[in-house]
Parts: C-alpha cells; sequence; structure tokens
C-alpha cells in the first residue's frame, strides 16, 4: 500500500475503534501491538500495512475495501472543492498547499469541513427567512438545508451501495439476493397489507409487497429493504455529526438519505454517470434501461457531484395542483431551491393540463441568470380500478451554459432563443410589469391608486 494512500487511514482506524466501542489497548491486545503503536497509526505517524489490514479485517469481520478503498483522494477532492467556494476567494491557496494542508493535519481538516459546511446550512436557513412570521423549528426545512448544504451527494452511500448493487446482481435479482439471506418476498392484496406499501416480518423472515405497486416502484421498495438491512450504520455516521432541532427533521433527514441509497443501489453511480453522458441525459432512455420511472431517474441526476466524474448539476422540484411543494433537491446551488419556483409562468405549474406530456422551456430570473428545464406530471398510487392516485408535477432545471448538453436541446438554436422572464416567488421578484403578481416585493413602496389604476395587479415606485 502506497504512503499517501496510508497516511488517511488515521482517521478511519480511530473511527473503527470508536465503532466497536474499544479502547487502543484493548485493539492493541487483539492486534498483537502495543498501544503506543495503535496511537502513532491513528495519529498518521505510522502507516497502515498490508498485513494489518489483514489482521483487520479477520479479527473484526470487516470488508478490507470498504475500509482501504479511495477514502483519501475522495477526501482531497471534498476538501479542494470547499476551498473553491467564494468565501476562500480572496485568499491565494494553491492546490499543492491544500493538499499538503489534508494531509498534514487530516484532523483539523476535518473540522474545517464540518465548520465549512455548518456555514454552508447557516447560508441556506438565513435564505429561508424570507419575512415571513415564524412559526417556530420547521423540520421540513432541516431536512431540506442538510441535503442542500451537501449538494445532495453523499460518497459515503454511492460506494457501499454500488457493492451492494453488484452482489443483488450477480445474485440475479432482488428477490434471489434476499433469498440467498433465506428472506422470501411475497406480494399481497392492499386490504390484507392494510394501508402499507412495504412491510419487514421479522418472524416470518419475509419481506411484503403491496401487489398493486408498478415495477420500478417494486424494485425500489426492495432496494429500500437492503439499505435499511445494510447501511443502517453508513447513515447513522452521516447524521452524527449534525444536531436538529426537532425528532421529526432527523428523521425525514434518515429517510432522505435512505432513499438515496436505493436509487444508488438501482442505479450505481459510476455505470449510471456513464449512462447519462452517453445519452445526453434522455430521462426516458435513462428509466428502461436501469428500470426506473421518470421521478426516480429525475431524482437521481441532481446527486452526479462526484469529483472527476462529475454530470450536469441539476435542480429538481416536485409540486402538486395546488402548488405545494412536496420534494426540492439541489445538486447546484440554484435560488429555486432556496425560494421555492412558485411563478405561475414557470411551465412546472401548466404542466397538469398536458399530463405525461414532456416540456422544455428556457426561463430567466430578474437577476439575468438563465435556465433550462424539463417537466412532466408523474402518477403515484392507482394500479387497480377505483384506487386513489395522485399526479404531481415534476421539474429538472440546469443552468442554461450546460444545455448543449442535453438532448432536448440538440435540435435548437441556442444563441436565438428567448427564455420567458420568471421570477422564484412574487416576494422576491422586482418586475413591475407582471401580470401574474400576486404578491408585493418585499422592499418596494405601491403606488396610491386613488387617481390611477395600473394595468398590474400592483403599482411600485421607483425603488
Amino acid at each position: 500500500m502506497s504512503t499517501e494512500r496510508s497516511t488517511f487511514m488515521g482517521p478511519r482506524i480511530r473511527r473503527l475503534r470508536r465503532d466497536l466501542g474499544l479502547t487502543q489497548v484493548v485493539m492493541a491486545e487483539d492486534l498483537d501491538v502495543s498501544p503506543s503503536y495503535i496511537a502513532l497509526i491513528e495519529n498518521n505517524q505510522r502507516p497502515v500495512t498490508a498485513s494489518m489490514l489483514l489482521k483487520l479485517a479477520d479479527i473484526y469481520r470487516i470488508d478490507i475495501a470498504s475500509l482501504a478503498r479511495g477514502a483519501g483522494d475522495d477526501f482531497h477532492a471534498q476538501i479542494s472543492a470547499a476551498f473553491k467556494a467564494p468565501l476562500f476567494a480572496d485568499l491565494d491557496l494553491s492546490p499543492l498547499e491544500i493538499q499538503d494542508f489534508g494531509s498534514t493535519f487530516p484532523a483539523t481538516a476535518e473540522a474545517v469541513m464540518r465548520l465549512y459546511t455548518a456555514y454552508q446550512e447557516g447560508q441556506l436557513a438565513l435564505a429561508d427567512q424570507t419575512g415571513g412570521d415564524s412559526v417556530g423549528p420547521d423540520p421540513v426545512s432541516e431536512a431540506r438545508r442538510f441535503l442542500a448544504a451537501r449538494k445532495n451527494y453523499f460518497a459515503e452511500i454511492d460506494g457501499p451501495a454500488e457493492e451492494l448493487a453488484q452482489h443483488v446482481n450477480r445474485a440475479g435479482g432482488f428477490e434471489k439476493y434476499f433469498n440467498d439471506q433465506r428472506l422470501r418476498v411475497r406480494r399481497l392484496p392492499s386490504d390484507v397489507m392494510m394501508g402499507f406499501t412495504r412491510r419487514f416480518d421479522m418472524h416470518r423472515r419475509e419481506i411484503v409487497l403491496e401487489e398493486s405497486l408498478d415495477g420500478a416502484s417494486a424494485t425500489f421498495q426492495l432496494a429500500l429493504q437492503v439499505v435499511y438491512l445494510e447501511m443502517n450504520d453508513v447513515i447513522g455516521e452521516i447524521l452524527a455529526g449534525t444536531s436538529f432541532e426537532t425528532e421529526t427533521g432527523e428523521k425525514l433527514t434518515r429517510r432522505a438519505l435512505a432513499n438515496y441509497a436505493a436509487g444508488a443501489i438501482m442505479m450505481p453511480y459510476s455505470k449510471f454517470a456513464r449512462a447519462a453522458k452517453d445519452r445526453n441525459y434522455d430521462i426516458e432512455a435513462l428509466g428502461r434501461q436501469f428500470g426506473a420511472s421518470f421521478e426516480q431517474v429525475a431524482h437521481r441526476l441532481t446527486t452526479l457531484q462526484k469529483p472527476g466524474q462529475e454530470g450536469v448539476p441539476f435542480f429538481f422540484i416536485r409540486v402538486d395542483a395546488a402548488g405545494n411543494v412536496s420534494k426540492r433537491l439541489d445538486g447546484a446551488g440554484f435560488p429555486f431551491a432556496r425560494h421555492g419556483g412558485s411563478c405561475p409562468l414557470w411551465s412546472l405549474h401548466s404542466a397538469f393540463s398536458s399530463p405525461r406530456q414532456l416540456l422544455t422551456q428556457w426561463v430567466e430570473l430578474p437577476d439575468g441568470e438563465k435556465f433550462f428545464s424539463i417537466v412532466r406530471t408523474v402518477t403515484a398510487g392507482g394500479g387497480g380500478y377505483g384506487k386513489p392516485q395522485v399526479e404531481r408535477a415534476v421539474a429538472l432545471c440546469c443552468a442554461s451554459q450546460h444545455a448543449s448538453q442535453l438532448v432536448y436541446t440538440k435540435s435548437v438554436d441556442i444563441a436565438a432563443v428567448k427564455p420567458t422572464p420568471i421570477g422564484i416567488n412574487c416576494r422576491l421578484c422586482h418586475r413591475a410589469d407582471c401580470l401574474a403578481r400576486a404578491e408585493p416585493p418585499i422592499g418596494r413602496s405601491l403606488l396610491s391608486d386613488d387617481i390611477r389604476r395600473p394595468v398590474t395587479p400592483f403599482g411600485l415606485a421607483d425603488p
């Protein structure tokens, strides 16, 4: 094992020891070395040899690949990306200086990364406060801020999920994978399931699915059960560094991470990222290749942020016919993510008049930022006559400079496109001539209408 890779093993060995509930003395006895040698390893003052890795794997029954795989490379990439943020733009930091910092002081570098992530979450929390009355902690916003601060990408999940996907494929699919673990998959009618989509019966060693689920939904539920059986520790470790104001906020975040992991098993990162580029981000084509729904593929496309294997950065939003946002995922730092995207001029809100039809639109925000959006309605529930179902609209958006990579723009003269002017919501949009405005913008005075009445809903005084 190279010295460079060994440099990054210290914090991982320390974390392993603490996860196992061991002291340095006890681990030293298990490995037949001195406690001081364990201390030197954990402080990156001694390399972890190949024989030591094998001994760790044998004694503690751990996967040697999960302990040794490119953790250093991932950490270098993450800290390098953090130092590229505008916050540090005035500092003359060379890539070599950043790499030396991460290598020489890994624990301090990890502390800096935690502080930077907390800073991002704080910025997002401030952005959420757009003048509305506070009604106490918002668990949904907590979960969204957690995901947005990390740009909805979790290397800690994608690696293990990719390995689990390989195990499932070798077994011949999810059902055979569970059979190998002496678990049976059954499908039962909705009246027997009593309102549940999936249930794990530990006593009977059964995973039971509601029989009306379509193929993509059933596959996702089986992948989700794999996550809850095999990846709870991974998800718990991600959550351990964050304190939530509400218990519900933590549970929503845990569920979001589990859903992320299930999608990563269905659509493993390397294979999916390569296919997305090869197919020019054709959502329906990717769905057929991976046996996933339109929404599942759109969701997964927001996560392609792995350093060196990045895809087009996307933002995802899902709304119902009343405009309620039920899912918002940001892989690019778009302003939609912080403030909703509730402008009626956006095709997201007119999609319900054209069910299942794919709509594309170029849009421009008041500050001049331009985006390309892909919109379509999706249906949840149903599966039989009289079964309840709900229709929602989902949108996948990217900045205009990335739009040329998408199959949807291949026959478009991008330079000649005139985008639709929209706002992220009325309170933050200062376009005075908008007929669709529902509220006056923050910080603008209204014109008195005692002697004149403008065509627009609100006459705005000059700023």
